[in-house]
């Protein structure tokens, strides 16, 4: 971002108060959509967010507005909004609130949410991310690793081109490059998503590293089914090798057998496996339910 940039975006960023609401916020959004960051100082979060949230809103080119209201100065409008926890946003449109958010979400999802006001967003690293995705998906990994970094010479610290950069080396075994690309995450971006997932999965693929032949494993535990460190090791091999259902399959037989066993290690092991894939994947979800269904039945 040049200078420039950065001022236009500040400046389109507006402090209000409660006795300015009214005309910086109702007023405003009869013409476009003004959206209402509500933050404190002592907020983590909070600070998480706003870069994050001021670069998605200079991206829209003018289409919504952003305003900041300091809810410790100035807390009658957050309490008649029943705002609770924060960094809480609250989008108006045509003088009333329409859509919101709550917690500090990555950059891709708060685009994501002014999309849902506005419409698609013209270029911008969405878009580039976007294709970078689709040649993930037919397999142009060099044209893909080149495509995330033409968004990180847009978006340094965006953490969803990191994290992808970061998983393609883990899949080419460049563990030192995935590193690299994770070393330079931003402090207040750990908790992105796309990060935890990619030091979930380097994380798995460093184990599965050093686990031997996968025959030898079966075998192991054919001769002697109450061998968890064996099944373990399968499982982590089994992920690391993309068959997933085994993979949960074998760590739930671990918990079923003896939850106790590692310090309940292959739970444990299993929560990384869900980061690693990410909330959304199939196996993420079939496995929390295979998860819950042993655990509370």
């Amino acid at each position: 971002m040049t200078l420039q940039e950065h001022a236009a975006q500040t400046a389109a960023t507006k402090d209000i108060t409660t006795a300015s609401f009214r005309q910086d916020v109702i007023a405003e959004s009869m013409s476009q959509p003004v959206l209402v960051d509500f933050w404190a100082p002592w907020c983590g979060p909070c600070k998480q967010l706003a870069p994050a949230l001021e670069r998605a809103v200079s991206s829209s080119k003018g289409r919504v507005r952003l305003t900041k209201m300091n809810i410790d100065d100035h807390p009658q409008i957050a309490g008649q909004l029943g705002i609770q926890s924060i960094p809480a946003v609250i989008a108006f449109d045509k003088g009333q609130p329409i859509d919101g958010f709550v917690g500090a979400l990555p950059e891709s999802q708060i685009t994501d949410f002014i999309e849902r006001l506005v419409g698609k967003l013209p270029g911008g690293t969405k878009e580039l991310l976007e294709a970078a995705a689709a040649l993930v998906e037919v397999g142009d990994v060099p044209q893909a690793m080149e495509a995330y970094g033409n968004v990180l010479l847009e978006d340094p610290g965006n953490t969803a081109a990191i994290g992808a950069l970061a998983r393609l080396y883990i899949d080419a075994g460049n563990m030192d490059a995935a590193k690299g690309y994770l070393e330079s995450v931003p402090a207040d971006r750990e908790k992105d998503p796309e990060i935890v997932a990619a030091r979930a999965a380097l994380d798995l693929a460093e184990q599965a590293s050093s686990i031997g032949d996968l025959g030898a494993l079966e075998a192991a535990i054919s001769a002697n089914p109450n061998d968890y460190q064996s099944r373990f090791d399968l499982a982590v091999a089994l992920a690391a090798a993309g068959d997933q259902e085994r993979a949960v399959d074998a760590l739930i037989e671990i918990v079923k057998r003896d939850r106790a066993w590692n310090d309940d290690g292959a739970r444990k092991q299993l929560i990384q496996f869900f980061e690693a894939w990410g909330p959304m994947d199939e196996m993420t979800k079939a496995g929390r339910r295979k998860l819950s269904a042993l655990l509370f039945r």
